[in-house]
């Protein structure tokens, strides 16, 4: 387990605290994640990776000369927010365009990808490069894709050695996207991990037994067989990699091979595995060029391996073996460098509420009283989720709802202080939950809160009408932010009868209180009735049959949310 952390919540900002101060001949410190303290030439594309922290050296040890120009860095396995995606993808550009690279996972995509509209918005070109390599969710990932494991090493050294080379960045985008398309990686787990603050791991494997398929934010895997030889496991990684060959791939020939730890398996049993690896890949017609063993994409403090391989072509081969000097991986002639400026973040425009009539913000502070409300029943509420959503999941979904709302509270506190009308108050909560959950439940409830903000507005005290408006403006923006429909198991299935119930009786001429105690019976009986479905998308999909019989965490909380609402608009 993990045993140094202070406080859970500033775990991750501690550690990079450290990282950047040991590598600073690499790196500086940006909100957000890391910058490399290194010049970079005007017009260079910008390879930009990140995700969740707990994974190191994923993402920000594969900063530096030669590999990636920045890393955006969330909390322990939670996508980084669209704010920070954007202002470390903002920090870095220099005018060649940014590659925004990850593994495939839904938050991830979600705020890498509106990070990504933000930047093409401001004139910057900017596309993502989503890592797609583990064969055990093969058409069960995020967006119907296998997830990005280990094989993130590759694809993000590849795509940095392209811009360091000078390549455009159309020529970046390319080169990368098919090293993804010819990776392939298996992972096995022989223990779960478990989050800071944490005394169970997210999940366990049986005495003598291995997880095959794990997930690296600690989802189990997707079967469990008794732990077997070093041969036997060898065969077991290396034949469902060699049985998933991208098309056009060869059948022998040159091949990237990774043998990656988890976090607590030793080196001493990588090298013997990769040993068993090797041979066997070997015997099979196959060379293997510049391989790489150690922890290069970890998950806490789980006892495990995975395999990567890609199969190289001329340019990959070459871009695979060019020099790269990073705090995880260095390799040949070493980059001549200079040190670049030290980043000054930009100043931050306080909003003045200074003119807001007097209405509009005891408007305000009714809203805030109800956001007060919810981040503690969320706290309170914290391990239950966790537990509901360990059962498919990484178990994580209570951390974040609370931590979301809890950073809501205060954003909304401050907003209601200084004099801001409802519409006001709720974005600035729905701010401050996407900055500080990020994954896919920040992102999620931001663009939830601030569609619904947009209904209320600043001008006086919202009627029922515009509280039914904002009900349905927050479902219109969630479903099409993550195309998430009713019935595939999200919060989504709480959040339509909520939004329909409410506008209905609304619409019949009930009062606000009584409407809204309707949708929230509403919402509460099509959570509960989340257990007989089997998830459609997320993380979950992949153990869509360990689902049946559990609700979704997700419904869950936000059935729990407009019940607390509900009581906090009643007092």
């Amino acid at each position: 387990m993990t045993r140094i952390f202070g406080d859970p919540s500033s775990f991750v900002d501690e550690a990079l605290q450290g990282f950047t101060d040991i590598y600073s001949t690499y790196v500086q410190r940006v909100p957000g994640g890391v910058l490399r303290s290194t010049a970079t030439p005007e017009g260079k594309v910008a390879v930009v990776v990140g995700g969740g922290s707990g994974h190191y050296p994923a993402f920000a040890g594969y900063v530096g000369p030669g590999g990636a120009d920045a890393a955006v860095c969330g909390d322990v396995f939670a996508s980084p927010s669209t704010r920070l995606v954007y202002d470390v993808a903002k920090a870095a550009n220099r005018g060649g365009g940014v590659v925004l690279g990850f593994g495939n996972y839904a938050g991830d995509i979600l705020n890498f990808g509106l990070a990504a509209e933000r930047l093409r918005a401001d004139g910057i070109p900017a596309e993502l490069l989503v890592v797609t390599d583990d064969v055990a969710s093969e058409g069960k990932g995020a967006n119907g894709q296998r997830r990005g494991i280990a094989g993130d090493v590759v694809a993000f050294k590849i795509a940095g050695a392209a811009a360091e080379a000078g390549y455009d960045f159309k020529g970046v985008l390319t080169v990368a996207n098919r090293a993804n398309d010819l990776t392939r990686s298996m992972g096995i787990a022989f223990s779960g991990c478990t989050l800071p603050g944490e005394t169970e791991p997210l999940f366990t494997v049986p005495d003598g037994h291995m997880g095959i398929g794990l997930g690296i934010h600690g989802e189990p895997g997707i079967s469990e067989e008794p732990t077997g030889t070093p041969d036997e496991i060898a065969e077991l990684l290396i034949q469902p990699v060699l049985d998933a060959r991208p098309e056009g791939a060869t059948d022998g020939g040159r091949i990237a091979v990774i043998v990656n730890g988890l976090g607590s398996t030793k080196y001493e049993e990588l090298f013997l595995l990769y040993g068993r690896i090797a041979a066997k890949l070997r015997e099979r017609g196959y060379d293997i060029v510049a391989p790489e063993v150690g922890e290069l994409v970890t998950s806490l403090d789980m006892a495990g391996a995975s395999l990567t391989v890609t199969w190289l072509d001329e340019e990959l081969e070459r871009l695979w073996t060019a020099p790269i000097q990073c705090p995880a991986l260095s390799r040949g002639q070493v980059i001549e460098t200079t040190p670049a400026p030290r980043f000054e973040p930009p100043a931050q425009e306080q909003a003045d509420y200074s003119g807001t009539p007097a209405e509009a913000a005891a408007a305000g502070q009714r809203v805030d009283a109800v956001i007060q409300a919810v981040a503690k029943a969320l706290h309170e509420a914290e391990p239950e989720l966790g537990r509901i959503d360990a059962v498919a999941g990484d178990g994580d979904h209570g951390v974040g709802m609370a931590r979301g709302s809890r950073a809501a509270a205060e954003a909304a506190a401050k907003a209601s202080a200084a004099g801001a009308g409802a519409g006001s108050v709720l974005a600035a909560a729905a701010d401050g939950w996407a900055d500080r959950a990020g994954g896919t439940s920040g992102v999620v409830w931001g663009v939830l809160l601030r569609s619904f903000a947009e209904q209320l507005g600043d001008s006086g005290k919202p009627d029922a009408a515009a509280v039914a408006r904002g009900a349905r403006a927050a479902f219109d923006g969630v479903t099409r932010l993550g195309g998430a429909k009713p019935g595939d198991k999200t919060l989504v299935d709480a959040l339509a009868p909520f939004a329909t119930t409410l506008s209905e009786r609304v619409e019949a001429g009930d009062d606000l209180l009584t409407a809204w105690a309707a949708a929230a019976e509403a919402a509460t009986a099509a959570a509960d009735a989340t257990k007989e479905l089997r998830p459609q998308i997320g993380r979950a999909r992949p153990l869509a049959e360990r689902s049946l019989g559990h609700p979704d965490a997700g419904a869950i909380s936000l059935a729990l949310v407009t019940r607390t609402a509900h009581a906090a608009l009643q007092s």
